[in-house]
């Protein structure tokens, strides 16, 4: 079958506030072919990454991305590989490809999984292994805020919780040291207590060193993203400097930025988002990596239900850790439904139902949906 049509939904919230939340808006891919249909989300700036869609062509090595997708035929796996080749290689100059395919790239996978009736985890394994779920939570306004967030968490049976960005790396050392002792007190002894300080230290490693005791002090499992995704010298010095884990991964928009990671930068954890990456093909090829070379892969999301299970599909064969939103906006819960229930164990699973499982309804986000239409040369070449 080929595809047909690809459809991409920019989705707001009235109100977008400067936070470090990605769910206030969205842009959901629907792909079509053969009478199915596959749905992705792009964890990307929904405008610029339309116009890398059908943004005229530039050159050769610079096309619009649906030049490579259109008309492609989807028949497998290999099908949708090529489709991946494809565009990395007819939008080689273009740098919003890959936010664009991560969205394309997912929905065929979820598409595929429909027409053969299987989850897209088991096109990988033949086992789908349940994950400890960690609570995903932003740093609280304040210390106090940051305590009564770790209790809720605790309550709801969570095994584990992130806490990140916020007030985090922005003040003193001490104001940092009160957030995460806040954060290990509402959690207990007993709970993995993870950090999250968001690239705030970007290339300064003395100012991420002055944190080192603060993490080692409240037994932190993890310190996340200390650095700029590209400041590999920093990671692998750091590394050496703490006993701490590190991990990253998440700003990595294709596999080989995942893979310099983990060879100079030296993480012990790599976290994707297959909706920035290049999609769960992109994903795949960074977890058996990861495996390869005895690195923790955990998915990274903070958006909706669609992007988690499609950020869960890529290892199921593995145990360990997934990353769960446990404070979606209005606009993910109308994606993708509720937070995702965790089991007795506090874990998770991706879902056995074909493809994602997880299917959004145009009724039910109708409202967030923006009027989108971009002119060239006083003629539209894109209505939303």
């Amino acid at each position: 079958m080929k595809i047909e049509a690809v459809d991409a939904f920019y989705l707001r919230m009235p109100d977008v506030k400067c936070i470090g939340d990605g769910s206030q808006d969205a842009l959901l891919i629907r792909v079509s072919a053969g009478g199915f249909t596959g749905w992705g989300e792009c964890e990307a700036s929904p405008l610029p990454t339309i116009a890398a869609l059908i943004a005229p062509i530039s050159h050769s090595a610079c096309q619009p991305v649906l030049n490579s997708v259109l008309g492609a035929t989807i028949d497998g796996p290999a099908s949708i590989r090529a489709v991946h080749r494809a565009v990395h290689t007819n939008c080689f100059d273009l740098l919003q490809a890959d936010h664009a395919l991560s969205g394309i790239d997912i929905a065929l996978w979820d598409l595929l999984g429909k027409v053969e009736g299987a989850p897209v985890w088991s096109f990988f394994s033949s086992v789908n292994m349940p994950k400890t779920a960690y609570a995903s939570q932003l740093f609280g306004a304040t210390p106090e805020d940051t305590f009564a967030a770790a209790k809720e968490v605790a309550k709801l049976g969570y095994l584990a919780a992130k806490f990140g960005w916020g007030p985090i790396g922005t003040g003193s050392v001490e104001d940092d040291r009160h957030q995460v002792a806040a954060a290990r007190e509402g959690l207990g002894l007993d709970r993995t207590l993870l950090v999250d300080t968001g690239c705030i230290f970007d290339h300064d490693l003395e100012m991420a060193a002055q944190r080192i005791g603060i993490l080692e002090e409240f037994q932190v499992g993890w310190w996340e993203e200390p650095f700029a995704t590209g400041a590999l010298a920093e990671y692998s010095t750091l590394s050496e400097r703490t006993p701490v884990s590190l991990a990253a991964g998440e700003g990595a928009h294709n596999a080989d930025q995942a893979k310099h990671l983990i060879d100079y930068g030296g993480v012990t954890t790599i976290q994707i988002d297959t909706g920035r990456v290049g999609g769960i093909t992109a994903a795949r090829q960074v977890a058996e990596y990861a495996r390869s070379k005895n690195v923790h892969y955990v998915n990274h999301t903070f958006t909706s239900n669609l992007a988690l299970s499609a950020s869960l599909q890529p290892y199921p064969e593995q145990i360990g850790l997934a990353e769960v939103p446990t404070q979606t906006s209005e606009l993910a819960r109308a994606i993708g439904g509720d937070t995702w229930s965790i089991d007795a164990e506090g874990a998770v699973a991706a879902p056995a139902e074909p493809g994602l499982g997880i299917i959004p309804s145009l009724e039910a986000l109708q409202s967030y949906r923006q009027a989108i239409e971009i002119r060239w040369n006083g003629k539209p070449i894109w209505t939303s």
